[in-house]
């Protein structure tokens, strides 16, 4: 990207929208001028521009909340961003993980967006568990809330979570030994939600494990 081609508006500005490059949730929205931009380009971390405080801030600099860029898109007006990242904590000034925690519909979040018909929402609820699913996870590990299972397992590390990966993939073995598809259909579960964590812990997006299954789908 060539920033040369960005227009900012009146007061020099241009909006940024911050997403999470694994769970595809938007944490936030921010400005960015010429300046955050460029030390945002050159240090791959987040800069922005305070419009309340009329001065630039590095996101994460006081709280260690860092969020390292990963891309960044510009729109067909080239006049919006979109910074893809990798957060370090809570994007929210309020300590949660995204500054659009509320929705204005009472059935937003469970909402099927897309072509309406029959067949298309059947796909999209089939799998929508898999987005819910690693944007909790990716919740849990920005917030880190006490008592949570997810937040004990970031807790303890990676030895943790690959132990209880292979704890599962045993228990998946078994279960398919013992011709039980209440025991297999649990026991895959529990090792579809350790894969997540693990992805997460590891900072690679599920999305890159369902292209490399794309790529090697024969047609």
């Amino acid at each position: 990207m060539n920033r040369k081609n960005i227009k900012f508006d009146e007061n020099g500005l241009v909006s940024a929208i911050v997403q999470d490059a694994q769970s595809k949730e938007v944490l936030t929205l921010a400005y960015m001028n010429e300046e955050s931009l460029a030390r945002t380009l050159e240090t791959r971390e987040t800069w922005f521009w305070s419009r309340s405080r009329q001065e630039l801030w590095h996101k994460g600099a006081t709280s260690g909340n860092v969020q390292q860029v990963v891309d960044i898109l510009y729109d067909c007006d080239s006049d919006a961003l979109i910074v893809k990242v990798i957060p370090t904590g809570p994007a929210c000034h309020k300590n949660v993980y995204s500054c659009f925690a509320d929705s204005l519909l009472e059935e937003g979040k469970d909402s099927t967006f897309g072509n309406p018909s029959a067949n298309n929402k059947e796909v999209q609820n089939r799998f929508g568990i898999f987005n819910r699913l690693e944007a909790l996870i990716a919740k849990r590990e920005a917030e880190m809330p006490e008592g949570s299972y997810t937040t004990y397992l970031f807790t303890e590390g990676v030895d943790k979570i690959l132990k209880k990966v292979g704890e599962e993939a045993s228990e998946v073995i078994i279960a398919a030994k013992n011709r039980s598809h209440d025991e297999l259909r649990y026991e895959a579960a529990d090792l579809l939600f350790h894969l997540l964590v693990l992805l997460r812990e590891q900072k690679l997006p599920f999305d890159a494990v369902l292209q490399e299954l794309e790529k090697r789908h024969v047609k």
